[in-house]
């Protein structure tokens, strides 16, 4: 298929998981309750830390944010997958296409940020309690959540715009399940280095201070508690924090195995089989781990199951 100079009007064809089609039914039916188990557990705890006033505190704002933000990250790519897994219409336009790339990317950008937002919320907390509530003042929390959408939505628009300029020459064939940012470069026909680079530049200019801020931020945490005297004390003062702790390990670890493999290890199947990880796993642990490790959160929810 000769597709040269008509990648505004094409149709790309995601391959999924194809090599399984015997077991297309069971995986839609798997997928379909691992998605509506997110979608359920984070509008649970938007529902909770509104109902309850007892959670009107910076903290669970972020939380509500983060849940939203794992709502909306699931919903890119997931309907399409199920979509395909239960009809087998592979086909997306490059519109589409494109769309899916830029709110997936620019949502991966908000979340990071966000966990960079929560990781300085407990430093305040445990570092700086006696100033809290006038550092974190609710104009403050809307202005750095405000911020962390406006920058993960404006972080990848040049180098989506980029992408959409390219020719697709190779082939129509998208090997994932999901618009994924290398296989839409392996599959044009023009010299994408340049893209590359700006893939590195902008990962770095915005990954890398958020990663280190976060890593400050618990180091801080760490030597405070450390000079607290009582055990109980310190762990107590830990606790608040490990819910948070437990998603930021989960959601860097999974991006250092999905984009530091080596290369000798790293293939397009074991690239999508990662991919599950961040697009379908880790938006349904972060309910579950907020829910599971954090006391106020299960009373607020025993009150409401008990209401109801």
């Amino acid at each position: 298929m000769n597709i040269q100079n008509q990648s505004k009007t094409m149709m790309f064809l995601l391959e999924g998981f194809s090599c399984l089609p015997h077991f297309q039914i069971p995986c839609f039916l798997a997928f379909l309750s691992l998605y509506a188990l997110t979608l359920t557990g984070n509008v649970l705890i938007i529902t909770i830390i509104c109902l309850d006033p007892v959670l009107q505190t910076p903290m669970y704002f972020f939380l509500c944010n983060l849940a939203l933000l794992d709502i909306s990250y699931s919903s890119v790519t997931q309907p399409k997958f199920l979509s395909m897994l239960l009809t087998n219409d592979t086909g997306i336009s490059f519109n589409q296409c494109i769309l899916q790339l830029y709110v997936f990317l620019s949502l991966a950008s908000t979340e990071i940020l966000s966990l960079t937002t929560m990781a300085y919320d407990r430093y305040v907390a445990i570092c700086n309690p006696l100033h809290y509530f006038m550092l974190m003042s609710k104009k403050m929390c809307v202005l750095l959540t405000i911020m962390c959408w406006l920058v993960g939505f404006l972080d990848p628009m040049a180098h989506t715009v980029c992408i959409s300029q390219l020719n697709f020459c190779r082939s129509n064939i998208i090997n994932h399940f999901y618009c994924d940012v290398s296989v839409l470069l392996n599959l044009s026909c023009d010299n994408t280095y340049y893209i590359d680079f700006m893939s590195y530049i902008i990962g770095s200019v915005l990954g890398l201070p958020a990663f280190v801020l976060t890593l400050s931020s618990y180091v801080c945490i760490v030597s405070t508690i450390m000079k607290i005297r009582s055990a109980q004390g310190r762990w107590k003062t830990f606790s608040t924090c490990v819910s948070h702790l437990t998603v930021v390990i989960i959601f860097y670890g999974t991006i250092l195995i999905v984009h530091m493999s080596p290369i000798t290890y790293y293939s397009l199947a074991n690239a999508k089989s990662l991919s599950l990880l961040y697009t379908v796993l880790i938006p349904l642990c972060n309910p579950l781990i907020y829910t599971l490790r954090n006391k106020d959160v299960k009373q607020s929810l025993w009150k409401l199951w008990n209401i109801k």
